[in-house]
């Protein structure tokens, strides 16, 4: 299954790109992730935020290859925990399409996207960085994956 990340910025600190890097790397077993970056509208004192992010929106949905899964990053989107983010990642692995990730940028994803959207996933009720959402989404997706393989990664939490 290819899995893409596709997000509104560029030029992050190195540590992102290492972050990123390293949690995609270790995805196996038919599982890649790709960061595909967009650039972002530009922010003037007096730009017409609504037109950026609907533009913002249309370069990002123009990115996704057509069949994919389209899955938007909003705060309102659905909440998993590790377990059923594995569970929903293995329903994606056996409905045989891949899936896109979009993450918008500064003021979020256009209507336009959420519309689009197959799902939207949120990661947090927290407020996160957008360099650290690229870092948390790579190491949830490589964990769910782990979760699937029955690699050692991920510990439950309970204490027997």
């Amino acid at each position: 299954m290819q899995l893409k990340l596709i997000a509104i910025g560029r030029r992050m600190p190195t540590w992102v790109s290492q972050g990123f890097v390293d949690y995609a790397g270790r995805l196996r077993s038919g599982f890649s992730l790709e960061l595909v970056e967009i650039d972002a509208s530009r922010r003037t004192r007096n730009a017409d935020i609504v037109r950026l992010v609907r533009e913002e929106g249309e370069r990002l949905l123009r990115a996704v290859p057509s069949g994919w899964r389209c899955i938007a990053l909003d705060p309102a989107g659905r909440t998993y925990d590790s377990e059923s983010l594995a569970k929903h990642l293995g329903q994606w692995l056996s409905d045989g399409r891949d899936a896109a990730l979009l993450v918008g940028g500064a003021e979020g994803l256009s209507g336009e996207v959420l519309d689009a959207a197959d799902e939207c996933w949120s990661l947090s009720a927290l407020t996160l960085g957008h360099p650290l959402v690229r870092v948390v989404i790579a190491e949830q997706l490589y964990r769910a994956h782990a979760i699937l393989a029955g690699l050692p990664y991920h510990r439950s939490g309970r204490v027997s």
